[in-house]
């Protein structure tokens, strides 16, 4: 018996895999109440009725044959260790995990490529697969491709931007080369600290083989992870400097920061499986929706939409690009227990005020007024545009010294479905 744990974007893909295989499986979501069955035959039953009672099969002797009869437990990246589902699975396996062992019984596996860190991953991917395109590469994880359509049509190059929770469920998959963006405090909740947080994210190190690749930012050179890794390894303390060690002529690279690190990674992982560096490529790349995506009103006063900012490194990069204007940042939401103090002893002292929006609104203003900094309380988005369109349009405001900014340093869930939605919503307020 195959069963699934959680049932979201991830794994509903797996579940059709398993299905054109002729498997039907029993799938478990806190959502789901009571036992009932769907279209397809698969048993859909809540999180609570789960016991493992069954004789595991060894997991490393995984193939597609042996589908048929496994007796595994295949779990969603996003449930936590804490869960019941973890805790009382004894043959638990990620997704990351259960298709390297079906592809070591191909004749020539494929290449694979993870990217991590906390800010940049879907960028320095799609930029990463951009560049690669003519490989065979395809983007996968987090976004793109499901893993399981990579393996159906045989892509020879994975590019899969990997979060901290895909790391901590992989425990035998590896990649040929893996790109760290800069780690910052995150998914303190899921993980429990920081500490652990960082663990995930520099686990796959100790699994890498000689012949593989790392990118990894300088601050992590003594880690005793870092230290012990096999493979050729690149710190990395600048964009400058990676793209000095990388041989990359960077007054080239027409892009800016906070985005020129993620193309230099990506012409990095280029380098070191292709030895291919393509610039004009990377020149001609777009940045994706919702990271610091400008946009004009029709009084031509810029707005800025990064609602995928949602932590406070992000955050103060955000800040930090437009800090020669006067910043309208809208902050807020599901913060999970992060520390807000460094976003505002950056902030400290800079032209700007904050609108509060979520459900941290009341802590952002408490912060606000001991780091002298001006907020006012608006709890929900179109409450905090129309506050900002007040004092723009009312009082003496100069466009090209003002900028509308949404980057919330937080999740999106308190009050919308996502960040997309969060962003989209904020256009349509903005624009109104």
């Amino acid at each position: 018996m195959i069963r699934i744990f959680g049932y979201g974007v991830t794994t509903k893909p797996l579940v059709r895999f398993l299905n054109s295989l002729g498997i039907r499986v029993a799938i478990y979501d806190d959502t789901f109440e009571g036992t009932r069955s769907d279209e397809f035959g698969n048993t859909l039953l809540d999180s609570a009725l789960f016991s493992d009672d069954g004789t595991p099969t060894p997991i490393v002797s995984l193939t597609q044959d042996s589908l048929q009869t496994c007796d595994i437990s295949i779990i969603s990246p996003g449930i936590p260790p804490t869960h019941i589902l973890v805790r009382k699975a004894r043959n638990l396996i990620g997704e990351y995990d259960f298709f390297y062992f079906l592809l070591q019984h191909w004749q020539i596996p494929p290449k694979s490529v993870w990217i991590s860190g906390t800010n940049g991953k879907t960028t320095t991917t799609q930029m990463t697969t951009t560049l690669l395109e003519s490989f065979g590469a395809k983007s996968g994880g987090n976004i793109g491709t499901p893993l399981s359509e990579l393996y159906v049509s045989h892509t020879p190059l994975w590019i899969l931007e990997t979060s901290s929770f895909s790391l901590h469920y992989a425990t035998h998959a590896t990649p040929d080369v893996y790109a760290l963006l800069p780690v910052r405090e995150d998914h303190i909740t899921w993980h429990g600290s920081f500490e652990a947080y960082m663990a995930d994210k520099l686990s796959v190190l100790g699994r890498m083989r000689e012949d593989t690749s790392a990118i990894l930012p300088f601050e992590l050179t003594e880690h005793p992870v870092s230290r012990a890794f096999k493979g050729r390894a690149y710190f990395y303390k600048s964009s400058q400097d990676l793209a000095s060690q990388l041989g990359i002529e960077i007054t080239s690279v027409h892009i800016k920061e906070p985005f020129l690190l993620d193309g230099l990674i990506a012409l990095g992982i280029a380098k070191i499986l292709y030895g291919v560096c393509d610039i004009e490529a990377l020149n001609a790349f777009k940045i994706g929706a919702h990271r610091i995506e400008e946009f004009r009103d029709s009084q031509n006063y810029l707005w800025v939409d990064d609602s995928k900012g949602t932590n406070v490194d992000a955050t103060i990069e955000a800040v930090r690009r437009y800090q020669d204007k006067h910043i309208r940042l809208i902050l807020g939401g599901d913060d999970k227990g992060a520390d807000l103090r460094p976003l505002f002893k950056f902030m400290q002292g800079k032209s700007m005020s904050i609108f509060a929006i979520g459900s941290n609104a009341y802590k952002l203003l408490e912060l606000s007024m001991e780091y002298g900094i001006s907020c006012e309380v608006c709890n929900t988005l179109d409450v905090a545009v129309e506050a900002i369109k007040k004092a723009r349009y009312t009082k003496d405001s100069y466009k090209e010294c003002d900028v509308a900014l949404l980057s919330p340093a937080a999740a999106s869930l308190d009050q919308f479905s996502s960040y997309k939605e969060r962003g989209d919503v904020f256009k349509q307020y903005a624009l109104t």
